[in-house]
């Protein structure tokens, strides 16, 4: 819950994920797993984290119209690939699962051929059906994906 001009908010936002991904969390391990839970329950799509749920009237699910409604949609309702990274960390740290944890990218594995060869696009829509937009190809999202995949036991053969 943010505390703001107008009160208290008690959004579910993506980025309490980053506390819970932390090799040592902030939160207790009751809070850390609610926080997976109800970011993979009301967040998680095939292409990272949405920003913000249906539910929360100020949320733009499509990316799209002049700058300042673009802008406005980053932060209220697109999907941003990078952020599969701490999604997949916290998810790893509560479940300890590894296999499970890295199932979450195998949507993103697919992905790299589809916008430009051996990249992943940085933002989608956050409406079904999650249409890409942004960069065709953003670093912070294919260094995250690659990030986890180690992370979660994949090996280079190194």
């Amino acid at each position: 819950m943010l505390d703001s001009p107008g009160g208290n908010d008690p959004s579910l936002r993506r980025n309490q994920l980053l506390a819970v991904s932390l090799p040592h969390s902030p939160l207790p391990p009751k809070q850390q797993k609610a926080v997976v839970d109800a970011c993979a329950r009301h967040l998680l799509t095939s292409h990272g984290c949405a920003a913000s749920t249906p539910a929360i009237p100020t949320t733009r699910g499509r990316h799209g119209g002049d700058r300042r409604t673009r802008d406005a949609a980053c932060h209220q309702g697109t999907v941003w690939g990078w952020l599969i990274g701490p999604f997949v960390s916290a998810h790893l740290q509560v479940y300890g699962d590894p296999a499970q944890a890295r199932s979450f990218l195998a949507p993103l594995i697919q992905e790299p051929d589809a916008h430009c060869v051996g990249s992943l696009t940085e933002i989608h829509d956050g409406d079904p059906p999650h249409t890409p937009r942004g960069r065709i190809a953003q670093a912070w999202t294919a260094a995250e994906v690659l990030r986890v995949w180690k992370e979660t036991g994949w090996s280079w053969g190194i």
